[in-house]
């Protein structure tokens, strides 16, 4: 999206996607997909560990390892 290019810091002092979408409304189609799952604000370093934790607990192959590793900091 080249609006990005001169886009200004909208909410929380960042680049905001959906502001540079509504610049663009009315001159280029717009298509959507509904999202049935989690979210995670990974814009904050907070956010990023959540998503990360997350995603790792989710994991057959690591979760349980991920789980113990996280319950042993938590004591």
């Amino acid at each position: 999206m080249r609006v990005l290019e001169n886009q200004g810091k909208g909410a929380g002092g960042e680049i905001q996607l959906t502001d540079a979408m509504a610049k663009m409304i009315g001159t280029q189609p717009f298509h959507a997909v509904t999202f049935d799952g989690a979210r995670y604000d990974c814009g904050s370093k907070v956010g990023f560990v959540e998503a990360t934790l997350a995603i790792a607990l989710a994991r057959p192959d690591m979760g349980p390892e991920v789980r113990a590793i996280a319950l042993n900091l938590l004591k």
